[in-house]
């Protein structure tokens, strides 16, 4: 087959629209109420339970520790 007699590129074969419509989209879900904050804040500080049991050089990294937590709490409720 030469340039000349290749057939040229056009659109497919068209389908007719079908008369029954498909399944509409599905809805995003709805979002639930945000966490409470302060149980968040609650659950960090229950990391200094029992601190006094500890051996002082413990403490720095319970501080630490809950320290991060109430950063992440905290933060979490600009997002609100």
């Amino acid at each position: 087959m030469t340039s000349d007699q290749r057939p040229l590129p056009g659109p497919g074969l068209a389908r007719p629209a079908s008369a029954v419509p498909g399944p509409s989209p599905a809805r995003p879900p709805v979002p639930g109420p945000p966490p409470d904050p302060t149980a968040a804040v609650d659950r960090a500080l229950a990391g200094l339970d029992g601190l006094a049991e500890l051996p002082v050089a413990e403490h720095v990294a319970r501080f630490d520790a809950v320290h991060t937590a109430l950063t992440a709490a905290l933060t979490s409720i600009d997002k609100v």
